[in-house]
């Protein structure tokens, strides 16, 4: 059974960073795209950053030039960098893996910038 554990949340002051984690934890192969998404209170749930088997990455726009989404196969860890946080950014973030049948999530982790 595959299962995602997201950590490295927090609270933050506008402007500041934080650094995200997920570690997949189960038989899941290096080559399943995955992804980082956030859901703010009253909102639908979107997609922030992407990364492909390969290595190519996609972003919402409005987090280009500050977040950048990265992995590590071999410890099955998909990292997101969050630089220059704004207020709006505050969200639950999930990870998510995608698989045969489905996607699978993690539990999610709160972030929060005060402005």
């Amino acid at each position: 059974q595959v299962q995602l554990v997201e950590a490295g949340g927090g609270f933050v002051q506008a402007g500041g960073s934080l650094r995200l984690f997920c570690v997949v934890s189960g038989r899941i192969l290096s080559r399943n795209p995955m992804g980082w998404h956030r859901q703010a209170p009253g909102k639908q749930r979107e997609l922030v950053a992407h990364i492909t088997s390969g290595g190519s990455t996609n972003y919402v726009d409005s987090v280009k030039g500050r977040f950048t989404i990265s992995k590590n196969n071999a410890k099955n860890t998909i990292y997101l960098q969050m630089n220059s946080l704004k207020p709006e950014d505050t969200a639950v973030y999930y990870c998510s893996v995608e698989v045969i049948g489905g996607t699978i999530w993690g539990q999610g982790t709160q972030v929060t910038v005060s402005s």
